[in-house]
This record gives structure tokens, sequence and C-alpha cells, in this order.
């Protein structure tokens, strides 16, 4: 059977696409990182033919999304689309039974993450990117978390990336562009790349901390009319924090396991 968008919104359609084993296994490896197709093949351990087919039929369901490299255009990062997949599983369960309707709309960082989670985010020069991540999840995490934020090369904060944060209401101008190297030292539980050339350099930190990687492309890089550039922070600021809010749901169920 060949499923179409208009098939997958009925409840069986979407059980049946994730219940085949290779998928499930697809679509817990992109839950935690975006990743490569040769690293989804070692994960799963199979042909990189039948990993590919597999993705497909995920990426014409909008359950995974596709970006090729910023750091080598050869490679392509699949990202798994956990909102969609969120909204689908919540209306599967009701269209069994209005009792599974989902109450917990509340933003994910409600619950209590040990303090001493430390988060590290990366990107190439600690302009943008990384720099509107410390902020939002300092903000959404609050004191139950420790953030910070560097780069492959130290460079500036971005003043598009400070302008948003401040429609957002949230304060970056104080901060400051720092090299990855002034960090290497620290331990951190989690080390995120936001970039695709920080994930390649990404240097060894002590504790073994889990790396996990966002493909999100360069705002900074987006050329033309002042609004078509504070739209790419924007579009980067919305993707960021959607991630951030399952990260922090990550920290959660790690703290309560």
């Amino acid at each position: 059977m060949i499923m179409t968008m208009a098939t997958l919104s009925q409840p069986l359609s979407f059980l049946k696409l994730l219940a085949h084993e290779l998928r499930w296994q697809l679509v817990e490896a992109l839950a935690r990182s975006d990743r490569r197709v040769q690293e989804l093949v070692q994960l799963v351990g199979e042909p990189a033919n039948l990993v590919s087919y597999h993705l497909r039929q995920l990426r014409d369901q909008a359950l995974v999304t596709e970006r090729r490299s910023a750091a080598d255009g050869r490679d392509v990062y699949y990202s798994l689309d956990l909102d969609r997949i969120k909204h689908l599983y919540l209306a599967t369960g009701e269209s069994l039974h209005p009792a599974f309707k989902d109450h917990a709309d509340a933003p994910a960082g409600d619950g209590a993450v040990e303090p001493a989670r430390r988060v590290l985010f990366l990107c190439t020069h600690n302009s943008a990117r990384s720099q509107m991540a410390e902020a939002i999840l300092r903000e959404l995490g609050g004191n139950r978390v420790e953030v910070a934020s560097a780069g492959t090369e130290a460079t500036r904060v971005h003043p598009l990336a400070i302008r948003e944060m401040a429609e957002r209401g949230l304060d970056i101008s104080g901060q400051r562009s720092k090299p990855m190297d002034e960090l290497v030292g620290e331990r951190f539980d989690y080390v995120v790349t936001v970039c695709d050339n920080a994930r390649e350099s990404c240097p060894v930190f002590p504790g073994d901390p889990e790396r996990i990687h966002w493909s999100i492309p360069d705002p900074a890089a987006v050329e033309g009319q002042e609004k078509q550039r504070r739209d790419a922070f924007k579009r980067a600021a919305n993707e960021l924090t959607t991630r951030i809010r399952y990260l922090i749901a990550l920290l959660e169920k790690k703290k309560k396991g």
C-alpha cells in the first residue's frame, strides 16, 4: 500500500508506517540527533540502499526532512520532525478514545531537571545560532540547567541575533563570542553542535558528554534585503526553540530514570 499525505492522517496508516522495525530504528536514531546516511547505516546494521528506501518513505510523509551539509556538500543530514510526529501520535490516541487526548500542553521545561546538567552549544563563529540557543535554553531551563556556547573561531555576536532575541524578551547584548578552546577543559553533560562545520571539528570534552547535532542553516549567510535577513534569524530561532523544548524533555526523562 502506497501511503500519501492524506492517508497518513488516518491512525492505522500512521501506525503502520512506524510499525516497520527498520523505520522505527531510524526514527529512534533521529529523535536525539540529526544524522547522515552512513551513520544511520552503521547504527541499524542494514545496507545503505535499504536505509535510503525507508528514509524516503519517512521523508515522503514529512516525518523526516533532509538538508545538504554546509561542511561537505556531498553529505546530507536527516532530521526528524518531532512536532509532526507528536501531533499524529496524539491524534491517533484520541481517535481510539477521547481519554487519550493530550492534556499536557505546558512547556516541556515545567518538570524538575537536575541543576548540575550542563549543556554546551557549538557553531562556527559563535555569532548567531549558538548564541541564540544559549539564551533560549537559559530562559526555558531556568536555574535547572547551566548553559554555555562557543565557536571554532571567535568573532562577534551578530546584531540581528541580538535583535531577534530582544523581540522575544531576551537580552544577549552582553554575551560575547568565545573560541571552543576556552572551554575544552570543562565538563558538560551534552554538547550540541548547531552547524555542520562545528560538528566536523568538535573537540573531545572530559566526562564523555552525549553529542547531539542539529543541522540548522546559518542565518548570517543569508543575503538580500533587511527583511529577508531578519526572517532567516527568526526561522533559526523558531527551530532552536522547538528543538530545545524537546532537549529539556530529554533532560527531565534522564533525571527521572
